[in-house]
């Protein structure tokens, strides 16, 4: 009784590993929260501005640039395939674990946790139905801390605290050598389930944005924008504001006795705003004297805006047509590319960061599924193009790199198209066919050089 009651519990290593996890949770738990918001562009401003009482903070408007400087990197980023050392093709193996996992959603999923918050997380476990086909996972970044020993750069250990589906608190806690499911009872945290994998690592992969050295949280992609998001934010309300107090141009009459406005139908007096909104105002009187105001110009407050959007494009490295409307925008390929250099060379260098977080995830994937780890680290991750050309340019561009001499090879003109690992193995498939079968090659011969000379004459 007392060994079974042993393995329900935590070690004195594992809660003390638990309790350090959970503080840096609630340390952490007020920025995440605070991300969370900016991105999701539900943040209260702190003050909204001297000329506004905070009784007007319902026309407080937010524009949600916050979400345009995470998502917008994060577009670019779409996996191609792993190759391993020494090998020219991408391995099949490992494009079967990520897509018996549906990777090809969950992994933009990923970015967008590591670009919001700064840190994502992506764990390995066993997958007790299909043991060829491991389970990875996108985790939840609010959900999760690691502690990291600096000196090896592994993780020590990591924590995972959610609601489940029953809105019961529950905890996973990954070890070098186990995986604990835990939940709460009247004995504290008890255990109710381990996998034993003795990987001798911990099966969690933490991807980092902005990654400097020792440090092990990230930097928001939205933490330079947040101050402009603000004073942006803060601009609108007050043009808000003024809309509504400056709709209706400010009127004035003078020598006018109140008790004399009535209806002409009733012969009820007018209400003020009747009064006031009366489109044909007509009184007979001696000394009357009517006039409006000249309504006030809102254009410093739209141009205050422009000023803070352009800000933002300077400092985020998106064009500045992403913020505000501008005149300027690039018509041809090449203008469209020069915008956009720092936007690319943004999402490359996530890239080739995040590109080794998963080339680690595949290498555990592999673990668990062959028991034995690849020497080194030999897994690459393959990228599509970041940039942004469209697929007749990319075409035309192989088109011409291919015609006359031949620079590029048939596969390499697929890999510049951006193809997929299947669609190249079914185009494979179909040339050995063309050759195989004599009618079908020189049927294609025949098509080829029929378009190259064009339609007959008369036809």
């Amino acid at each position: 009784m007392v060994s079974l009651l042993k393995e329900h519990q935590l070690t004195d290593d594992e809660q003390r590993l638990m309790g350090r996890l959970v503080k840096a949770a609630a340390a952490r738990s007020k920025h995440d929260a605070l991300m969370e918001r900016y991105y999701e562009g539900t943040q209260r401003l702190a003050q909204i501005g001297l000329a506004v009482p905070p009784e007007l903070r319902r026309f407080e408007t937010v524009v949600n640039w916050s979400r345009i400087v995470v998502d917008e990197p994060v577009r670019r980023l779409d996996v191609r395939g792993f190759v391993e050392a020494g090998q020219e093709q991408t391995s099949d193996e490992l494009r079967e674990q990520w897509e018996a996992n549906n990777l090809d959603s969950g992994a933009p999923m990923l970015h967008t946790e590591t670009a919001k918050f700064g840190r994502g997380f992506v764990t390995v476990g066993t997958n007790e139905d299909d043991r060829e086909h491991p389970i990875i996972s996108v985790e939840p970044s609010r959900q999760m801390v690691a502690a990291v020993d600096t000196r090896k750069r592994q993780m020590a250990g990591c924590l995972r605290q959610y609601l489940d589906f029953d809105k019961q608190r529950r905890r996973t806690l990954y070890t070098p050598n186990g995986t604990l499911w835990l939940e709460p009872t009247a004995r504290g945290w008890t255990v109710v389930g381990r996998d034993e994998h003795r990987l001798g690592r911990v099966p969690v992969v933490m991807f980092l944005n902005r990654r400097r050295p020792g440090d092990w949280w990230g930097t928001s992609e939205m933490a330079d924008a947040i101050p402009l998001v603000d004073a942006a934010a803060r601009s609108l309300t007050n043009l808000q504001v003024a809309q509504e107090s400056h709709a209706v141009p400010a009127r004035y009459v003078f020598g006018v006795d109140p008790s004399k406005m009535v209806d002409a139908k009733t012969g009820e007096p007018l209400t003020v705003w009747e009064a006031y909104y009366t489109a044909l105002m007509a009184y007979a009187g001696t000394g009357v004297t009517a006039g409006q105001f000249q309504a006030a110009d809102l254009k410093n407050i739209t141009d205050t805006v422009q000023h803070y959007g352009g800000l933002l494009a300077s400092i985020s490295g998106l064009p500045i047509r992403y913020f505000v409307v501008s005149t300027a925008n690039p018509a041809a390929e090449g203008a469209i590319r020069a915008d956009e250099s720092r936007l690319i060379k943004n999402a490359e260098g996530k890239g080739l960061d995040w590109g080794d977080s998963w080339g680690w995830v595949m290498g555990l994937s592999r673990r668990f599924t062959t028991g034995e780890w690849a020497a080194g680290n030999p897994i690459r991750t393959l990228w599509h193009d970041a940039a942004t050309p469209t697929f007749a340019q990319r075409a035309d561009a192989i088109q011409k790199l291919a015609g006359g001499v031949p620079i590029l090879s048939r596969e390499g003109a697929w890999d510049e198209l951006g193809w997929s690992e299947p669609r190249k193995k079914r185009e494979r498939e179909y040339f050995e066919r063309q050759d195989a079968d004599p009618y079908l090659s020189a049927l294609s011969v025949k098509e080829l050089a029929g378009g190259a000379a064009g339609p007959a004459a008369g036809s």
